[in-house]
């Protein structure tokens, strides 16, 4: 997984209705783009994010 700062991390629910969550890139501490990440979800609560294989990355446009 490769994401930067500015990059949106989406989370799948882990169980059938769960929403989807969606967390903010604001620091990225491994080498190259590696996690781990430090993320801001839509209501504001930050962690260090270890991202498994339901998290899928949406790379910021150069507009945004």
């Amino acid at each position: 997984m490769h994401a930067t700062v500015g990059d949106r991390l989406h989370v799948k629910g882990r169980h059938v209705g769960e929403k989807e969550h969606v967390a903010e890139v604001l620091e990225v501490h491994g080498q190259d783009g590696a996690p781990p990440y430090r993320v801001r979800y839509d209501d504001g609560h930050e962690t260090l994010m270890y991202p498994g294989t339901d998290c899928v990355v949406e790379q910021r446009g150069p507009t945004d």
